[in-house]
């Protein structure tokens, strides 16, 4: 398998929805408005540069899927980690950690130096691995939302 990395474009859309699904973590965060393809084609509208995929392809090159993307996006001081998922058929081969890399590199070309990501506490999976990549827990905040379009849920 042959692991190549690129920017995300709107026309990746549905393979990546199908990514996101693949994981009952990642349906968790999703919701109708923000993850819709309109929703994601704003994100990546804004968010040119910043956002990845990787995709696998067969050793012949005749086919492939979609094997992790991550999506992150800045207000021209910070960054935020939206969405990073791997197929659970291509975890534990260095994917997540190149992608998070891609990420960070292209927000420091654009003079972003801090960078956060929301995980869900109960994730233990995702949280060692944001802590394995030097992302530390702020336990001195709290997080509050408001939704603004009844179709997004307000979370627990």
């Amino acid at each position: 398998m042959n692991i190549t990395y690129r920017p995300v474009v709107i026309e990746d859309y549905d393979g990546i929805y199908a990514l996101w699904c693949s994981t009952e973590q990642s349906r968790r965060a999703l919701n109708a408005v923000d993850d819709s393809r309109e929703g994601i084609a704003r994100y990546l509208k804004r968010n040119p540069t910043t956002c990845f995929l990787a995709y696998a392809a067969d050793e012949a090159g005749t086919g492939g899927r979609i094997a992790g993307v991550i999506l992150t996006g800045h207000d021209g001081r910070r960054a935020i980690v939206h969405h990073l998922c791997i197929h659970p058929d291509f975890r534990r081969l260095g994917i997540a950690g190149a992608l998070v890399h891609m990420a960070e590199e292209a927000l420091r070309r654009e003079g972003i130096s801090k960078i956060f990501g929301l995980v869900f506490k109960d994730n233990d999976a995702a949280n060692t691995f944001w802590e394995s990549q030097g992302y530390t827990l702020r336990t001195n905040l709290n997080y509050r939302n408001k939704s603004l379009d009844e179709n997004v849920p307000q979370g627990e």
